[in-house]
């Protein structure tokens, strides 16, 4: 079975997404950790610069491997995967700033999002699963058992990066708002709800407050 669970940044899909595949015992997804990891592997082999051909990021982001391990060997992974770039734990390495920056830029690419929607489908194929990002629910698994849109207002989601990472709300309220611009813009995937999805505004709400509401929307297994 697969939640999907999409909406825009700083709603809250990570933390929800986590604590409700816990919640279920499911696989957590995190889509948005596979482009940062397009994004460090770039950069690294870039000197830190992202490659200026065109189709290098594509290419890129077809070579790379990306797992998601939690627990023992073996055992089922859980909502505290580790994040694991060609074999290497870099679930820290890919929260820096400078790779997050990046992953917005890689994200835009279409070559980068249909390599990674290829390998999303592989990783959810089996088991069960709680998926998060922009467009689980309308493109990559648009046959998903129960879609989520989480959302939340723009001065709410704002404060709630902000906290994350010390930085000023204004600030962050200001690169939020650009970038859901280019979310809601691109030509490839755009950030919108699926048809059929259950939108769920987190303003006000705890993460538990949340995870509930969703749960109880999980039909029965």
């Amino acid at each position: 079975m697969l939640v999907a669970i999409d909406g825009p940044a700083g709603a809250g899909k990570s933390t929800v997404a986590r604590a409700l595949a816990g919640k279920l015992g499911f696989t957590y997804l995190d889509s948005g950790a596979m482009y940062r990891c397009v994004a460090l592997a770039a950069l690294q082999r870039g000197g830190g610069e992202l490659p200026e051909q065109e189709a290098a990021l594509g290419e890129l982001a077809r070579a790379i491997t990306i797992e998601f391990r939690g627990g023992a060997p073996g055992a089922q992974q859980t909502a505290a995967a580790s994040v694991l770039l060609d074999g290497r734990d870099v679930s820290e390495a890919i929260r820096a700033p400078e790779v997050s920056k990046a992953a917005s830029v890689v994200a835009a690419d279409p070559a980068v999002r249909t390599a990674l929607v290829a390998k999303q489908r592989q990783l959810i194929d089996a088991g069960d699963w709680v998926a998060e990002g922009r467009d689980i629910g309308t493109v990559v698994a648009p046959d998903a058992e129960l879609k989520i849109f989480l959302t939340a207002g723009a001065r709410e989601r704002a404060r709630r990066r902000a906290a994350e990472l010390g930085a000023d709300v204004e600030t962050v309220l200001a690169e939020q708002t650009m970038r859901d611009a280019r979310d809601e813009s691109r030509e490839h995937s755009p950030l919108h709800a699926a048809p059929d999805a259950v939108t769920l505004d987190t303003s006000g709400l705890t993460v538990q407050e949340a995870v509930a509401r969703i749960a109880a929307l999980v039909p029965s297994l």
